[in-house]
C-alpha cells in the first residue's frame, strides 16, 4: 500500500491560526461567494461575464451573437445575472443593454482568465492593467 505524503504524519494544531481564522471566518458570510460561485458554474454565463467585463455594455442581440445562442437562451442567462445582483440592464427602444453591476465583477473575472493563461504572459497582462 503507497504512503500518503500529502497529509500531516502527527497530529499538531496551531491554536492562535485556528482560533484567530475561527473568529474572522465565523463573521464572513459565506453564502453569497457560494452563490457567485454556483453562478459561474455554467459556462455560458462565464462566457456572457466576461464578455460584459470586456466590453463594459451590450444589448442581448449582441450577447447572442458573441455566445452563438438564441434570444431566448441569451435572455434566460442575463436574468439569472440580474436577478443575483451581478448585471443590471437599461431599455433603449427597442433594445434591452447588461452591464455589470460593478468594477468587482469585472476584476475576479479577469482575475480568473489571467490566471488560466500561461505563467510568462501574465506579468504582460498584469503590467497592461
Amino acid at each position: 500500500m503507497p504512503v500518503q505524503q500529502d497529509i500531516c504524519k502527527v497530529t499538531c494544531i496551531h491554536k492562535d491560526k485556528v482560533m484567530r481564522l475561527r473568529k474572522e471566518l465565523s463573521e464572513c458570510r459565506s453564502d453569497p461567494v457560494a452563490d457567485l460561485f454556483k453562478l459561474l458554474a455554467d459556462q455560458t454565463r462565464v462566457t456572457i461575464i466576461h464578455a460584459l467585463a470586456l466590453e463594459q455594455e451590450l444589448c442581448v442581440c449582441d450577447v447572442c451573437a458573441v455566445i452563438g445562442c438564441s434570444k431566448a437562451t441569451a435572455s434566460h442567462h442575463l436574468r439569472l445575472l440580474k436577478k443575483w445582483g451581478f448585471a443590471e440592464s437599461r431599455k433603449d427602444g427597442k433594445f434591452v443593454y447588461y452591464t455589470l453591476v460593478d468594477d468587482n465583477i469585472r476584476k475576479l473575472v479577469k482575475l480568473v482568465f489571467l490566471h488560466q493563461q500561461p505563467k510568462e504572459n501574465q506579468s504582460d497582462q498584469e503590467l497592461a492593467e
